[in-house]
């Protein structure tokens, strides 16, 4: 698995290519995270927990948040398995991990420079 939080190789193509939006770019991946994460905590069926999952490990690989994306791709296949059992504890580290990837797109976020 990934050590990698996120790939500063990626923010910075990111940088380059939304120029002044990079900001706003940070703040919407921050918003519709915790609001997916929000949608894991609370889904109680495979499908939910799957289409979210997918959803959310596509977003995290285009912000360069590897691990995380890794964790929401084993969210996804294993939401995929006759038994949820356990589940709560992979979404668990999903939580951790984007609070750790949370700090440092504000971070980030707050040394850009228009």
């Amino acid at each position: 698995m990934s050590e990698i939080h996120l790939d500063r190789d990626v923010l910075s193509t990111l940088r380059e290519v939304m120029e002044d939006g990079y900001p706003e770019l940070l703040d919407t991946f921050l918003e519709d995270s915790e609001a997916r994460l929000r949608v894991l905590h609370e889904a109680r069926d495979a499908e939910k927990l799957s289409a979210t999952a997918h959803s959310f490990k596509g977003s995290s690989s285009n912000m360069g948040a590897l691990r995380l994306a890794e964790l929401c791709g084993e969210l996804e296949q294993r939401a995929k398995q006759p038994s949820l059992g356990g589940i709560e504890k992979l979404v668990n580290e999903i939580d951790s991990e984007f609070a750790f990837v949370r700090t440092l797109c504000r971070e980030e976020r707050e040394g850009f420079h228009c």
